[in-house]
């Protein structure tokens, strides 16, 4: 079936070669992703300049410059854009109250239906002004991704930004593109900010008052609003500002900490109500006072799911609220729909300065219609020619692109068949009628033969432009550079080619180059399991190019892993008649097998995740229906056993010295803070800024962190060497002689030792953290994950040599990405777990709470890999070494070789694969809500790849070296040994 061995030419591999290859092909890897991802996901570009008074003429004969005279003083500017327009302002002032996190659902209800009776009992003052028609309301469609920065962006500039903003959600940068508050800062408005700093990040120098406060601590709930509302009435009572921006962060974060149905929503509905009460009662003052017309818009940049989050594309995330108060005096149907971007437009044009330069949007049609016709109409004229010039700098071949400067010879006829063959030529089409019909409106004004009928079809010619231009320009992705998302890659291609061929010749060399006799024949032929782990990866690749099963993976995984076990139980069950098969050691197969395919299927249960049935029914919603008391005994079960079991471990090994003293009372110590923090302060119903929780939190951190970094550092310096005869337990594989042929050259027994006592002290400390930072209700997960970890881990051991090494690791692989969508999360950024990334900081810091997420997103993928550690002392290896031709570098990759290789060659190939499908969907209806969200996971399991990996070889060499440097110098400590 394979080639003969002494037919293959080829070297053997080195450590050092190997090592080389991989990391070669690693950073090939990483160049070739970041070319793709930046030039797949560009910063959005935008035109350069800032409207001014040239966005009050047609833009014709490509107009080249920003000829808007914005140099003249501010006063002279504000009568400039008040002539050109043709329209005076409506409003002199504007409150803009941002209610963050706020569905539109809870105030205006949905699908025609009024929001529910708690919702709307909540809100009792805005609900009158809705029903006396002295509000307008809206659901103002937001885009994804739905995170607050580029939400905010989008209301302020209509523009639609790239899909890596919600990246820079965590690190805002000023903005430089043309926005209302550049305009009215332009015009001499004075800007008051109250709440969330982002505006301070965004808009730096543009406010004369500000307080700004942290979005990030999520824990907060109370402190935030008070932040905002104790200014407030000082605030109203004042006449030195145009702009008052209110931002209230407080419902947000209790939509983070308790989902939609957490107690403390209907109380925080009701505290803004009361805000809103305040502001309209007072602007009702003001304006009796002569201090100007004031209009108050109150919206949210984005909804929230069941379960609080948000940042995907789902309805509940991107029902949004718009509205307005002191529009208008008379009834309206206030549940129409309209896009965020719309914002921008409506209010430039309601206070009178140029539209942004670069905004999508459409004007709300209902905030014009007091105008007079000529000035609504005029405002629609504005409108079209804003965005015409966003289409001429588009479309190159735009057939109007210079009209009236050129003639439009080749359709003079609008609306005729010639017009629709083409996007351009269907836009250009549209525009010139409305223009041929507003030209034709003006002739008559004022005569007899004008109707109202001219008025309303040019009105609906314009809307119908905006509309069309507006979802074309929407829709357009941004442009990518072909040459470079091809390079990336190939490059990526090349990475996984190096990755895959280092493997390949890896398993060549060991169970071909180097086979033995006495090795069971099932280690040299092509077994069902090899078949079914490479076939996994094959239906992974497959299964990429369809958005429906990008959104359900977790069935993918939930099916190869419990099928793989099944597999196992198959094997184990015949080899009960099997040669050289002990008894037990099937009997014990099939029990961890059994124990393995038990806690798979509760796992699959616990969460129903996905995104089309995360409705149905689950084990952790069952639970947290039963009552929450249910669920803190079930968190505190699951984490009394979790640190019992580690403890156990740790305490059971012979290993007397003080300083391995000192490391298990350390990691006792944390389990019993970790315990003590789940009682007093784990209760996500009432959180709150406990300092008291913070600092427990912190002390864990800092007790861990020291206790396993202590360990990995100084464990092979004080490891004893020892002095009587150890061998393997399988003899039948490795005979006494063969095993001390490596024992008298290397420290083979100490290095295994070693690395088990590192290896299960990487396992606690993953453990405690998840109990710590996980939501309650993914204790007991946690508990299944480390049960099938050592089921896992001990079926491989029993077994001896009966499987292959990489197919053991690539199983591990499969079980941790399992894990990882059987704690909650999905291919949607919706379910990352904001909440928990704040513990045990006292105030908001990007990278520390980033660090957090990461921990908490990953806890299955890390966890497995940081496994591999206590898999490498687990396993029996010895009989892949030669004695008489091994050396140290041979040891290491022999232990170290597969555990590295593995991971990195199934995530090289899963990253390249999946790199393709998102090139060539790049124009699917579902590429930013459904595709490029994936994308980013697949990077973020990269990285988490790179850092598990780096951290299996760092602790492996390091281990060998020091050990073997103490073999050499013949020091040894002590007798003891586990």
């Amino acid at each position: 079936m394979f080639p003969n061995p002494k037919s293959l030419k080829m070297p053997p591999l080195t450590c050092t070669k190997l090592a080389l290859i991989a990391i070669t092909g690693v950073i090939i890897q990483i160049i070739g992703l970041s070319l793709f991802v930046f030039g797949f996901f560009p910063v959005k570009p935008a035109l350069p300049g800032i409207s001014g008074s040239e966005s009050y003429h047609l833009p014709v004969c490509d107009l080249v410059g920003n000829q808007s005279g914005t140099t003249l003083p501010s006063d002279q500017l504000r009568s400039l854009y008040q002539e050109l327009s043709g329209m005076p302002p409506l409003f002199d002032r504007l409150i803009l109250m941002v209610i963050d996190g706020l569905p539109a659902e809870f105030v205006l209800g949905k699908n025609g239906k009024p929001p529910s009776k708690q919702f709307k009992e909540a809100m009792p003052y805005t609900q009158s002004l809705l029903a006396s028609g002295l509000a307008i309301g809206y659901h103002a469609k937001a885009a994804p991704p739905t995170v607050t920065m580029p939400r905010l962006k989008a209301m302020v500039s209509g523009a639609i930004g790239g899909f890596l903003d919600v990246a820079f959600n965590f690190n805002t940068q000023a903005m430089l593109d043309d926005n209302l508050l550049g305009q009215f800062f332009r015009i001499g408005w004075k800007m008051v900010m109250l709440g969330d700093e982002t505006w301070l990040k965004l808009f730096p120098g543009l406010f004369k008052r500000h307080d700004g406060v942290s979005s990030f601590y999520v824990k907060d709930t109370v402190q935030v609003d008070q932040n905002v509302s104790r200014h407030l009435g000082d605030e109203l009572s004042r006449d030195d500002w145009n702009l008052l921006i209110l931002h209230y962060l407080g419902l947000d974060h209790v939509g983070h900490i308790g989902g939609r149905s957490s107690v403390l929503m209907v109380p925080k509905l009701k505290e803004m109500d009361d805000m809103v009460k305040l502001i309209h009662s007072s602007t009702t003052l003001s304006q009796g006072n002569d201090q100007g017309r004031m209009l108050l818009m109150i919206v949210s940049d984005h909804g929230m799911t069941e379960n609080g989050n948000h940042g995907g594309s789902s309805y509940e995330e991107t029902d949004s609220l718009a509205l307005f108060i002191g529009l208008r005096n008379h009834v309206l149907d206030y549940a129409s729909v309209i896009q965020q971007i719309d914002i921008a437009p409506t209010l430039a044009l309601l206070f009178g300065v140029p539209i942004p330069k670069n905004n999508v949007g459409v004007l709300i049609k209902e905030a014009f219609d007091s105008l007079k016709e000529e000035q609504h109409l005029r405002a629609l004229e504005l409108n079209s020619w804003q965005l015409l010039g966003l289409l001429q700098a588009q479309l190159s071949g735009l057939p109007c692109r210079n009209f009236p400067c050129d003639a439009f010879s080749d359709h003079q006829i609008a609306g005729t068949s010639e017009c629709y063959h083409r996007t351009e030529d269907m836009l250009c089409c549209l525009y010139m009628e409305a223009a041929a019909l507003y030209s034709s409106w003006k002739s008559k004004r004022g005569t007899e033969s004008a109707s109202n009928k001219d008025y309303s079809s040019t009105a609906a010619a314009y809307y119908k432009f905006l509309k069309s231009a507006s979802e074309w320009l929407s829709r357009r992705s941004t442009d990518k550079p072909v040459k470079l998302l091809a390079v990336g890659l190939a490059t990526m291609f090349i990475s996984c080619v190096i990755l895959s061929s280092l493997m390949f010749c890896r398993v060549r060399e060991i169970y071909l180059g180097r086979r033995q006799q006495s090795l069971n024949d099932s280690m040299n032929g092509w077994s069902l399991d090899d078949t079914f782990i490479l076939g996994v990866i094959l239906i992974l690749v497959t299964s990429m190019g369809s958005s429906s099963m990008v959104e359900e993976e977790h069935y993918i995984w939930y099916f190869v892993t419990s099928t793989f076990y099944l597999l196992l139980l198959r094997k184990t069950a015949q080899s009960f008649s099997s040669v050289g098969v002990k008894s037990g050691e099937g009997y014990f197969g099939m029990c961890f097998t059994f124990l393995l395919l038990i806690s798979g299927r509760i796992l699959r249960g616990w969460h129903q995740g996905g995104v089309n049935w995360t409705s149905l029914p689950d084990i952790s919603k069952c639970l947290e229906q039963a009552g929450s008391h249910y669920v803190k005994l079930l968190q505190l079960v699951s984490a009394f056993l979790v640190i019992s079991i580690g403890v156990f471990a740790l305490f059971s090994i012979q290993f007397k010295q003080k300083y391995f003293q000192m490391v298990r009372l350390s990691f006792l110590t944390s389990g019993l803070l970790v315990l003590l923090h789940i009682t007093r302060y784990q209760d996500y119903t009432f959180s709150s800024t406990n300092y008291g929780a913070t600092l427990l939190a912190q002390i864990v951190y800092a007790i861990l962190g020291a206790a396993t970094i202590g360990t990995v550092v100084a464990l092979p310096w004080f490891f004893p060497f020892p002095t009587f005869n150890s061998c393997p337990t399988d003899n039948t594989l490795s005979p006494p002689s063969f095993f001390h042929g490596i024992q008298e050259k290397f420290p083979f027994v100490e290095l295994r030792d070693s690395l088990y006592v590192i290896g299960w002290a990487y396992i606690l400390c993953w453990c405690l953290l998840q109990l710590l930072l996980q939501q309650p209700i993914n204790s007991t997960p946690i508990l299944l994950l480390l049960v099938q970890i050592l089921a896992s881990m001990l079926y491989f051991a029993s077994n001896g040599t009966h499987h292959k090494e990489w197919i053991e690791i690539a199983a591990l692989y499969y079980l941790g990405m399992a894990g990882h969508f059987a704690l909650g999360n999905s291919n949607t950024l919706a379910t990352i777990d904001v909440a928990g990334a704040f513990i045990g900081l006292s105030s908001h810091s990007t990278l520390l709470s980033g660090i957090l997420m990461f921990i908490i997103t990953y806890a299955s993928p890390m966890f497995i890999l940081l496994s591999l550690v206590m898999y490498i002392s687990m396993k029996n290896m010895a009989h892949l070494v030669i004695p008489e031709k091994a050396d140290a570098g041979d040891l290491l990759m022999m232990m170290i070789g597969f555990p590295c290789l593995v991971p990195l060659v199934v995530n090289s190939i899963l990253l390249t694969a999946y790199t393709v499908v998102l090139l060539l969907m790049r124009n699917h209806l579902f590429v930013w809500s459904v595709f490029s969200p994936k994308y980013l996971y697949v990077c973020a399991t990269t990285l988490c790849t790179y850092i598990g990996v780096f951290i299996v070889a760092a602790t492996g060499t390091y281990t060998h070296l020091v050990l073997a440097m103490r073999r050499r110098k013949q020091v040894p400590i002590t007798n003891n040994t586990r």
